[in-house]
């Protein structure tokens, strides 16, 4: 998943400078995406701006540069709604963060795009589970190198199980959004939907 993409998120929101990023995926974002250095948040800011996807307005300050404010262009944010929206392959690894990275831009979203993309995820899993929970883990060890094969069994199946237990709370998680999602329990009304700071 190209940082771009969670930039024009991010900035579809709401304008920032490349330090208010920055902040943002070293605070609230920074499970979406990992160690987000400030020379890759101007990187991909200025590949952005050639691209027309992103525009910025100068703001004075006092000290040796002026503050760049930057803001989504109408192209920007059709790249950006075109990955939101579009087709979704789930990762091997449902703990990737892409799947979670698309449900903090839910806002970009309808219902129905909302709960397209959570089916997706939900039937992947499910297929996972069924397919690969009660597979033949055993291996051997035969290199001639010293090598503890019980130990190495016995930590392999406590992996296995904290695994299967993470995946299937994410399941459970995913049911119950969707269930939210359908019965129309999940959104506050409108005059109670206070627009977050990025800031």
């Amino acid at each position: 998943m190209k940082l771009e993409l969670l930039l024009l998120g991010v900035l579809g929101v709401q304008p920032a400078t490349g330090y208010e990023l920055k902040k943002f995926f070293d605070e609230h974002g920074r499970f979406m995406r990992s160690n987000t250095q400030m020379s890759q948040v101007y990187r991909a800011l200025g590949r952005m701006t050639e691209q027309g996807w992103v525009r910025f307005e100068v703001s004075p300050r006092p000290g040796p540069q002026d503050a760049k404010t930057y803001l989504v262009t109408p192209e920007g944010m059709t790249v950006f709604l075109d990955w939101l929206t579009g087709p979704y392959q789930p990762p091997t690894k449902f703990t990737d963060p892409e799947f979670q990275a698309r449900l903090m831009f839910a806002g970009f979203m309808n219902e129905e795009q909302l709960l397209r993309l959570v089916d997706v995820e939900l039937t992947a899993r499910r297929e996972q589970v069924a397919r690969f929970r009660n597979r033949d883990r055993r291996f051997t060890s035969s290199s001639g190198f010293t090598f503890n094969l019980e130990l190495a069994r016995s930590v392999a199946e406590r992996l296995h199980g904290w695994g299967a237990e993470d995946i299937d709370r994410h399941i459970v998680r995913l049911e119950q959004l969707r269930t939210e999602l359908i019965e129309g329990k999940l959104c506050p009304p409108a005059e109670e939907s206070v627009p977050q700071d990025i800031s």
